[in-house]
């Protein structure tokens, strides 16, 4: 087979992976290769849902996706060197604490937090959940916590309840992180 027409095939197969299929599909093949690929523009993709909006995210009326704001500015060299794009422009430990102020000066602090371990709990992109976190937050603190621990302490019967009603998810002056 000659070279021409090996890279008519080539050509051809790369063209039905990547054209001949809706946009969803397109989508999910993209990311399968490539990191980084922003969340569709598409209401099917993910359902909108009403979101607050925190500080430094902005809120996508299409996906009821939050988006951190450098990211939606596409202003990537905030946070990552411009030679090489997965690079950071600072170790990751203290890439938050360039732009946003936490206080560590609590007597308490979350671990996460204290080992300046914050993409524990927040997607540093994007995310369908409130203040860029990484899962829904009715369940997301037993993600690291153990539920059935927690639902055997006074006053944790209800699982089912937002932690953060309660606890500071950062730090606090008050033992367990407590409001």
């Amino acid at each position: 087979m000659s070279r021409h027409a090996t890279a008519a095939r080539c050509v051809c197969v790369a063209a039905a992976l990547f054209l001949g299929c809706d946009a969803t599909t397109h989508h999910k093949r993209l990311t399968l290769f490539f990191d980084g690929v922003p969340p569709l523009k598409s209401s099917e993709a993910v359902p909108s849902t009403p979101l607050t909006t925190p500080a430094g995210g902005k809120a996508s009326r299409q996906l009821g996706y939050l988006e951190h704001g450098p990211y939606a500015a596409k202003l990537c060299g905030a946070c990552h060197e411009a030679a090489a794009m997965n690079a950071l422009v600072v170790p990751k430990e203290e890439l938050c604490f360039r732009c946003h102020e936490l206080s560590q000066h609590a007597q308490y602090i979350h671990g996460p937090l204290a080992s300046g371990g914050c993409l524990v709990c927040h997607n540093p992109h994007s995310s369908p959940y409130g203040s860029l976190l990484v899962s829904e937050s009715d369940s997301f603190c037993f993600r690291c916590h153990d539920r059935a621990v927690i639902e055997r302490i006074e006053g944790h019967g209800d699982s089912a309840a937002n932690c953060t009603n309660c606890h500071d998810a950062h730090g606090s002056d008050k033992k367990y992180l407590l409001k």
